[in-house]
């Protein structure tokens, strides 16, 4: 167990209904499995959750307020009409997850080292934000602000960017970019120099 878990907080399954509306501050749980639960319309702030499993539950009208989430299986989770204010994803599986069905109100996230294949980020404003070490084949950016972001040493392998904000983004160190600098809003962006031979791809243009 990690130095900074202290102690454990568990909820038993048949009580998952019963804590609708429940405010829960500066709680840790860890361990605790929640796949395809339901815990929607709780109020989590400054709360740690570390290897649990929300894989496919049911988290809609949640408002998460400066929280962690570190090791955990959130693949598939519903998070419909769900605020994420400050939430930091470490070393999390979001497989598949529709971020952009959050509340976009003050909606402000980070991931580090997280596994975001085949996620939805379509719409979403994320203007700052670090992605760091990320694998994001297949995610979903289409009408996503980005604009400031950093993608630091992300796999962007069949990343869908139509219609991205990314002016002033940092992708000079993601890999496996492809997108096309017509249907995009790359002014300012950073690249490497691979990053920068890929978006010249669909004029024909060769170097060396």
């Amino acid at each position: 167990m990690d130095a900074d878990f202290n102690y454990r907080t568990t909820f038993a399954d048949h009580d998952l209904v019963a804590m609708k509306g429940t405010v829960h501050e500066e709680e840790r749980s860890e361990g605790v499995n929640w796949a395809g639960q339901t815990l929607s319309g709780q109020v989590f702030e400054q709360c740690t959750f570390h290897r649990c499993d929300l894989s496919k539950a049911l988290l809609e009208r949640c408002r998460f307020v400066d929280c962690t989430f570190r090791a955990c299986d959130l693949s598939m989770v519903r998070l419909g009409g769900t605020s994420l204010q400050g939430v930091c994803f470490e070393g999390c599986k979001l497989l598949g997850t529709d971020l952009s069905a959050c509340n976009p109100m003050l909606f402000k996230v980070g991931f580090d080292q997280c596994k975001l294949d085949h996620a939805v980020l379509s719409g979403c404003r994320l203007k700052g934000t670090r992605f760091a070490q990320c694998t994001m084949t297949g995610v979903e950016l289409s009408g996503a602000d980005l604009e400031e972001a950093l993608l630091e040493k992300c796999d962007l392998r069949d990343a869908v960017f139509d219609r991205t904000v990314l002016r002033k983004a940092d992708l000079s160190t993601a890999y496996n970019l492809a997108l096309d600098p017509d249907r995009n809003d790359l002014r300012g962006a950073r690249f490497s120099v691979e990053g920068a031979l890929a978006l010249l791809a669909k004029y024909g243009v060769e170097v060396g």
